[in-house]
């Protein structure tokens, strides 16, 4: 499996202890440095890592959820259904929340083009209420429609990091996608950097630490499972505005390879509450409305429609180039002192330092073209207690 996709290495490991070292310079800038990672060793007592308590009693909640993959990359484009303009946004993978600012922006002025002042989207999730303000600051007056709204909404069982090319399209298509998801890339970062400082943390970075049983540079052994190659749109195109990983010489972790690479996090819950709360107070209305196929978008209103309906694509337009990827997250009680967060790919797990709970993602062979929801609570208890193996194998290491 592509597990850089993710988290892009930004993963970490639990421990509770301070990080011995002393600072190494960085290597001369030369053209086979710059491709390299630098190299990293933090100062003692500078920083200390809290103890992430990893038992299965801690455990509050565990979701199951699908990403809309396309091979292709999202489906941003108009079609003509009956009188109706509909713009599609759907099939972002796992870069929904990462890319969902600017990909309403290109929605946005596909539907400007109709001349409609007044529009409809379709879902309430994170694709939607984002292009559903987008809309709004062009000076749209908009309808949601929506069968569902948060917290029960498939968006907001997601990881909630920045991973803008997690799974957003194939190498095979990327040279044609590439100069889209850079606009959306950037423009999606400004409007996250925005909400820095905001009251409740809808956003916020964090340490994320990557750990491996082999060098990064060389393949990751047991990663074959039947996904395409990915590009690295990231590290190739926007590496001027985004943190770059450095490798962590001196470390408590359980692990040979380290490397260590801030990200941002979304507040998922409080962020969600901004964004539902913006649209209200911006003069938005919200009607519930279950879509059954292609034919119920002549039963709306509005002229001018956009469809982000997400993996529920699949069914409602019969789209079988949407392939689900399959997720399992458990949540644990929150630890506010935890503010860094790791992953393994030789245990295949992951955990995420959220506000709401410390996120535990295990990955298993089989979840990529898999539609199945079924929640697996013996495959949450399992990734929880390796957790807690690693959690204990860095104690005993300081």
């Amino acid at each position: 499996m592509q597990r850089r996709n993710f988290l892009k290495g930004s993963v970490a490991v639990l421990g509770a202890l301070p990080i011995k070292a002393t600072l190494a310079a960085q290597p001369s800038s030369t053209a086979a440095n710059a491709a390299a990672p630098a190299t990293a060793h933090m100062l003692d007592g500078a920083r200390q890592l809290a103890p992430i308590i990893a038992t299965p009693d801690r455990v509050i909640e565990m979701n199951v959820c699908t990403r809309p993959f396309r091979a292709e990359g999202p489906r941003i484009e108009s079609e003509r259904i009956g009188r109706k303009s509909v713009v599609h946004n759907y099939g972002h993978g796992g870069s929904g929340w990462s890319l969902s600012w600017g990909s309403g922006q290109i929605a946005v002025e596909m539907a400007r083009a109709t001349g409609r002042k007044e529009i409809a989207v379709i879902g309430c999730g994170a694709i939607g209420l984002t292009t559903a303000l987008v809309a709004q600051q062009a000076g749209l007056r908009v309808t949601i429609y929506a069968k569902e709204r948060p917290p029960y909404v498939r968006s907001h069982r997601a990881t909630g990091a920045w991973t803008p090319d997690s799974r957003i399209c194939s190498a095979q298509f990327a040279p044609s996608f590439a100069k889209q998801w850079e606009t959306m890339a950037r423009y999606s970062f400004r409007r996250y950097q925005s909400l820095l400082g905001v009251a409740g943390n809808p956003i916020e970075w964090r340490d994320m630490y990557s750990l491996s049983d082999v060098p990064f540079d060389r393949p990751q052994p047991g990663t074959e499972s039947g996904e395409p190659a990915y590009p690295h749109f990231e590290a190739e195109l926007i590496r001027d505005i985004t943190p770059q990983a450095v490798t962590v010489g001196a470390h408590p972790f359980p692990a040979p390879h380290v490397q260590r690479r801030s990200t941002m996090l979304f507040n998922i819950a409080e962020y969600t509450r901004i964004l539902m709360a913006d649209f209200l107070s911006n003069g938005g209305v919200m009607e519930t409305f279950e879509m059954q196929d292609k034919d119920d978008f002549v039963a709306i209103d509005e002229r001018t429609i956009i469809n982000c309906t997400g993996y529920g694509a699949r069914a409602l337009l019969a789209d079988d180039s949407i392939i689900p990827v399959r997720g399992q997250t458990a949540k644990l009680m929150p630890q506010p002192e935890v503010d860094y967060g790791f992953y393994y790919s030789s245990r295949h797990v992951a955990v995420y330092p959220r506000r709401d709970g410390m996120l535990v993602q295990a990955q298993a062979e089989g979840d990529f073209n898999n539609a199945a929801e079924n929640l697996d609570e013996s495959e949450s208890i399992s990734a929880v207690r390796r957790l807690g193996e690693i959690v204990a194998q860095m104690r005993s290491k300081a």
